[in-house]
């Protein structure tokens, strides 16, 4: 009778045990599943998650396709900066798979490196980069075989790819290389969030398209079409682009020296006038909003892209706008980071560093020097507090330490920056 009663005891305390266990905070008891659980829904908006525009091409020509050890030189100094969320553009060539390569063995190699991807699918029209006539109401064909690429390595590499966007400015009108109509934007977002339904992609991935503000209806009305109407229906949030540096030459209204401006000192014009040029995206981007509440349509919204350049022998240099110096880009940059930051925003700044691809043919093009840090690996003023408070310590990139532009010497820098243009100045000259 004893022995039976001690069995019966002993029984009860053991299901008063797992009873105890099973009613603490889930949190506790899962914390390594919650982790590997993050969705976008978790990071977009997110100012824990700061997101960047990402290439890291280091030559004339993306024939050079990065190695993986490179990549990881870059992902880890990306994530000393505390970013978490990488923007890349296609599937067609090595680059993004090997990024996702080397973020996965980065986090084997420490449990604590986290990062994240929007991959980007390429759209194309038909005969887009070619000698034969574009065709812009017929997709390429290469369009599905792109997704099928972007679907694969969403499967493979689910604790990173938080995002897919379909195609980069591919329905922005002036993207006369290869823009497509909405409706192949639309037939390839419902495709992936067909499959989500599914089962054949996580359900918690995020759809959208990365394009103008135009594009998304915040601009000419011949973009406000039913098409567009269903395609902002059909997407997880919109992923807006708008910049300022461009209309600088191409849309002035913002740009310049005003009225008794001219009386200031020169630091506190040009602060003046990228404070003007921050209002002119958050205008852009309310311009969007406005449309989508013209349709009765609620759905977040981040900037998939925004950048300025550091140099340009073009429309935005010494010979046109006077934009484009490392002085500038740093206001522009840390203004765009605390408006998107207080609007729980995202924003996917172009770009991490330079690449020297983009304009090939010339050298000194503007497209060739947005990023943060040069090719090189040296750190453009905007992050020299970083470099002083030893964040890069240790780091590299080609094999050689993270250095300050100018030799972190400002009165060199400031030598460079031009004054925006007095306004009537400008307007006669445009």
């Amino acid at each position: 009778m004893r022995k039976t009663t001690y069995i019966l005891n002993l029984v009860l305390l053991v299901f008063l045990v797992m009873s105890c266990k099973e009613h603490q905070p889930k949190e506790h008891r899962t914390i390594d599943k919650i982790e590997k659980e993050v969705t976008a829904k978790d990071i977009l908006g997110n100012s824990d998650y700061l997101a960047i525009s990402y290439g890291g091409y280091r030559k004339s020509s993306r024939d050079f396709q990065p190695t993986i050890e490179e990549l990881k030189e870059d992902m880890r100094i990306l994530h000393a900066m505390n970013i978490r969320v990488l923007r890349t553009y296609n599937v067609q060539l090595a680059h993004t798979s090997n990024i996702l390569k080397a973020i996965r063995e980065l986090k084997k190699e420490d449990s604590n490196f986290e990062m994240y991807l929007m991959l980007g699918a390429w759209m194309d029209c038909l005969n887009a980069w070619t000698d034969r006539p574009v065709n812009h109401n017929v997709e390429s064909a290469q369009n599905a075989e792109e997704i099928n690429r972007a679907v694969a390595l969403a499967n493979q590499y689910p604790d990173i790819v938080k995002i897919i966007a379909v195609g980069n400015e591919a329905m922005v009108k002036w993207a006369t290389s290869y823009f497509v109509q909405p409706n192949v934007i639309l037939k390839w977002v419902s495709h992936l969030q067909a499959l989500k339904q599914t089962g054949k992609l996580p359900k918690d991935i995020w759809i959208t398209s990365s394009d103008n503000f135009a594009s998304w209806g915040g601009g000419d009305p011949q973009y406000h079409t039913d098409d567009l109407t269903k395609l902002i229906k059909a997407v997880d949030y919109v992923s807006v682009h708008t910049y300022p540096m461009h209309d600088t030459h191409y849309n002035p209204v913002f740009w310049g020296v005003f009225g008794e401006e001219i009386e200031l000192s020169s630091l506190k014009r040009i602060d003046i006038a990228m404070n003007r040029a921050t209002k002119y995206a958050a205008s852009q981007h309310d311009s969007v909003a406005n449309y989508m509440k013209s349709l009765g349509i609620s759905k977040p919204i981040h900037i998939g892209e925004t950048g300025w350049a550091s140099a340009s022998n073009g429309f935005y240099g010494s010979k046109g706008s006077k934009a484009t110096d490392e002085y500038k880009e740093a206001l522009f940059y840390n203004n765009m980071r605390q408006w998107t930051n207080q609007n729980n925003m995202s924003c996917f700044y172009f770009e991490a560093f330079d690449e020297p691809w983009k304009d090939a043919h010339n050298k000194g093009g503007s497209e060739n020097y947005f990023g943060l840090f040069t090719v090189e690996g040296k750190a453009k003023y905007v992050l020299w507090d970083l470099v002083d408070q030893g964040v890069f310590d240790g780091l590299t990139r080609n094999g050689k330490p993270i250095t300050k532009t100018y030799n972190g010497n400002k009165d060199a820098l400031l030598l460079e920056v031009e004054l925006p243009p007095v306004k009537s100045e400008l307007i006669k000259n445009h």
